[in-house]
């Protein structure tokens, strides 16, 4: 069973993704600030992170992305990048920090399911 790591500082946004993809069979780790996310990653392990870029606390969902994927052991997971920006100038700024793809707010279900699928898959976004 994969498991995610979700990175979100709304906790009505935090607990309808968990209880969605626990549902899907997703093992589930989370954390509410950039700060925490560097923490627990590391010792969690997570298959694929799905990173807030407007956090609100801290450290921003790209400047933690770019300080996970410094870390050896964890350059290789993919972060896929949650916003609620959709320009495509915020994609880019999300796939130049080294998230593996992206997606918008309020989340489409199926859609990010198909992109978590896709990059568990190891295909490109």
């Amino acid at each position: 069973m994969p498991k995610l790591m979700i990175v979100e500082d709304n906790p009505e946004n935090l607990d309808m993704l968990s209880r969605r993809l626990a549902k899907r069979g997703f093992a589930l780790c989370h954390a509410v600030t950039g700060e925490a996310a560097l923490d627990l990653a590391p010792r969690e392990r997570p298959d694929l992170i799905l990173m807030d870029i407007g956090l609100g606390a801290g450290i921003d969902g790209l400047e933690t992305t770019r300080r996970l994927k410094a870390l050896p052991e964890l350059a290789a997971v993919p972060v896929i990048a949650l916003t609620a920006h959709a320009l495509a100038a915020d994609r880019e700024e999300s796939l130049a920090a080294g998230c593996a793809d992206y997606d918008t707010k309020p989340v489409d279900l199926p859609r990010l399911l198909a992109k978590i699928e896709a990059q568990l898959r190891g295909v490109a976004g």
